[in-house]
């Protein structure tokens, strides 16, 4: 069931019944099957079984009880899901509040790879790679590159606080267009370090442009979020009926 991936099986079955217990499956004060039922549900050893029901019972989600058997104390916390936004003005507004782990912070003359379709370069960027946290748990790990003529605006404001909001209501800043993509990935070595993760947890990996009215490039954003972070939500109109 667990395939051959460089991550504990105990990780992986505490991430399964985890992901039972946010959807509901297992809900807060039921009881779940014996460590002999989830051995043959899995396919996996006695210990496997007990390794994750201790790392849940750690995060406050179980309490095996001598005799009584494992509970479900907790739902999984769902205040902590992102929103991929479609509207810029959503975005900024989502970020507002956040602060940036300035512990985790690198700054340097990186130059940006871009592309025809993204816009024109600016001469010069200014390059930060930083961990954003929510409650005290990491959920995203962002390099950002700033047109240098705008960081040079309000470097302090740029350097302390999320970006985002900063740019779209700096004067004398207009922005033109923005657009971005998401794909789902899985950590690399360095991902799973920043976000403290297993490598190969799945990921959504995030790039953001926004532009000016001339087509030049103010702000690349490549962003990685913790796949438990990040729900999608759309509109979905229906096609015009026809006849049917």
């Amino acid at each position: 069931m667990f395939g051959r991936v460089p991550i504990p099986r105990y990780v992986q079955l505490a991430d399964l019944m985890r992901h039972r217990i946010a959807k509901g499956y297992w809900k807060s004060g039921d009881v779940l099957p014996s460590i002999e039922d989830l051995m043959a549900e899995f396919d996996v050893a006695r210990v496997t079984v007990r390794q994750a029901t201790r790392l849940l019972a750690d995060e406050g989600l179980l309490s095996p009880q001598r005799g009584r058997g494992t509970f479900v104390t907790d739902a999984v916390n769902r205040q902590r899901k992102l929103v991929v936004e479609t509207t810029l003005d959503g975005l900024v507004d989502m970020y507002r509040g956040d602060t940036p782990d300035l512990s985790n912070t690198i700054e340097s003359d990186e130059q940006p790879v871009l592309t025809e379709n993204d816009g024109l370069p600016a001469p010069d960027y200014f390059h930060m790679r930083r961990v954003h946290s929510r409650d005290g748990e990491r959920y995203c790990v962002v390099s950002i590159f700033l047109d240098r003529r705008v960081f040079d605006l309000a470097p302090a404001k740029f350097r302390q606080e999320v970006v985002l909001p900063i740019l779209t209501s700096l004067p004398g800043v207009t922005i033109g267009s923005a657009h971005q993509t998401l794909h789902i990935s899985t950590a690399d070595i360095d991902v799973a370090r920043d976000l403290q993760l297993p490598v190969n947890s799945p990921v959504a990996e995030v790039r953001r442009v926004i532009c000016g009215p001339d087509g030049t490039v103010l702000y690349l954003g490549e962003a990685t979020y913790r796949g438990d972070y990040i729900r999608m939500e759309m509109d979905l109109k229906p096609s015009s009926q026809s006849g049917n």
